[in-house]
């Protein structure tokens, strides 16, 4: 089993900043590619983007290129994703999500996910 944390979310306003961070507990940390979603209010959750085990290796959804990092820390098992020029339509809850394989991460069905954070932005 892997326990995942995510933290840092909150209200922030349009055009600002956020960091969100994802502790992971319970198995070896590089053995899983790690991934961030998020879901809007009555839309479906979406990839946003996934590393893989070293964090050389990333891959984003088109729409968040640019504006969205993802990074993780093997020694403090930890992932991030840094959201810059925050929009409204960024509002969602943010889920970290970990998987041995990120092929599984890409297609959506990763093995743990963590319970999310909300962020709200407002205009």
């Amino acid at each position: 089993q892997v326990q995942l944390v995510e933290s840092g979310g909150g209200l922030v306003q349009a055009g600002g900043s956020l960091r969100l961070s994802c502790a992971a507990s319970g198995r070896t940390f590089s053995n899983y590619a790690m991934g961030w979603f998020r879901q809007a209010p009555g839309k479906e959750r979406e990839l946003l983007a996934v590393v893989d085990w070293s964090g050389g290796i990333t891959y984003y959804k088109d729409s968040v290129k640019g504006r969205f990092t993802i990074s993780r820390d093997n020694t403090r098992n930890t992932v991030g994703l840094q959201i810059d020029s925050l929009k409204p339509e960024d509002t969602a809850v943010y889920y970290c999500a970990a998987d041995p394989r990120s092929s599984r991460l890409r297609a959506g069905a990763p093995v743990y996910w963590g319970q999310g954070t909300q962020v709200t932005v407002s205009s």
